[in-house]
């Protein structure tokens, strides 16, 4: 059965590049989907209108989301599995016919961008697109929608031509959003300067990692060893992490590779010592924002060993912590499902 989704705004339903097979159809809100001009290079912004159906292409083709879905509105959506939505248009002819107008006008602008993409011997650039993103999200205070976005940055071009200002921008995203909240505080990028007319209390918060703060050798080992896990390079990432735990003087690099070091160990399938590091971990930073994730992973791991009883009670602190709005909460319902029909 199709099911009523709901979303709060600024929450992402999906990112551009994200793989799944849903249809939504929008009930009530506001919802933008954004992507990348392929003439221009430019981000172009459509707006979903109620009762309009979004993710067809993607979900029924299963290949890679082409857009990033985002709520500007409190959204509530019906989620379609590819079987729901193909029974729901079989039955339903004015909406193929609106379907089929929809995808042939798609067509005709792509094919014409295309042509004068090709005439011109234009090349957009995937670099400088992709931190855009990031910047626009920034502009929005979208925070943690810019932070994720210059963190895959950073994970894509580790040294690349903005590499210390993405670094800069995920503290300057992180420092408003635990100052403001999402969608809230100063305008960016000018938002050191406004922030001085403020009072001397946000800019010391906010000018210290703007000025101070670069990509150091450690953080492109670090994000060069992300690069390996989604090269599934699991073992040399593995090393990699390892030895930047051992040696980095910078503790919040020490922490996130001591995390992604119980990520390598997952995808080696070593799940004992998965569940060993990731419960050392946690004990030793109960309050960082990757604890959910790396609960989900002791869950995971507990399942893959047959041991459902302790799978089903960490998965359900999953859900205890996590609004149903984020993707994993979605993802560990439904690995609690497989796990109860288990046992």
């Amino acid at each position: 059965m199709p099911k009523a989704v709901f979303y709060k705004t600024n929450s992402i339903i999906y990112f551009k590049g994200d793989q799944s097979d849903k249809v939504y159809i929008l009930n009530s809100g506001k919802v933008s989907l954004n992507y990348e001009d392929i003439e221009s290079g430019q981000e172009l912004h459509d707006l979903v209108k109620t009762g309009e159906f979004f993710g067809t292409k993607s979900g029924l083709g299963r290949f890679a989301r082409e857009e990033t879905a985002l709520v500007l509105s409190d959204a509530q959506c019906m989620a379609f599995s590819v079987e729901e939505f193909e029974a729901l248009v079989l039955k339903n002819i004015p909406l193929i016919l609106k379907m089929l107008k929809v995808f042939s006008n798609q067509l005709r602008r792509i094919q014409k961008q295309v042509q004068t993409l090709l005439a011109a011997e234009e090349h957009v650039n995937p670099e400088n697109g992709l931190f855009s993103i990031g910047d626009y999200y920034l502009k929005k205070q979208a925070y943690d929608q810019a932070v994720y976005v210059f963190k895959r940055y950073l994970v894509f071009y580790p040294s690349g031509a903005q590499a210390t200002q993405a670094l800069k921008n995920i503290e300057l995203a992180e420092t408003y959003a635990k100052r403001y909240g999402s969608g809230k505080g100063p305008d960016t990028p000018q938002a050191v300067k406004q922030s001085q007319k403020a009072g001397p209390e946000i800019v010391r918060d906010v000018e210290k990692p703007q000025t101070t703060k670069t990509l150091s050798d450690t953080g492109q080992r670090y994000y060069h060893a992300v690069s390996l896990i989604s090269q599934e390079k699991y073992e040399e990432a593995f090393k990699e992490f390892k030895a930047i735990a051992a040696e980095a003087q910078d503790e919040e690099f020490q922490t996130k590779s001591q995390y992604e070091m119980g990520r390598c160990l997952f995808y080696l399938k070593q799940f004992d010592k998965c569940v060993a590091l990731y419960t050392t971990w946690i004990q030793k930073y109960p309050k960082h924002p990757d604890v959910k994730d790396a609960l989900y992973f002791i869950g995971t791991s507990y399942l893959n060993q047959k041991d459902n009883v302790k799978a089903v009670g960490i998965f359900k602190k999953v859900l205890s912590m996590t609004p149903e709005s984020e993707s994993l909460y979605q993802k560990t319902k439904k690995m609690l499902k497989q796990a109860e029909g288990a046992k």
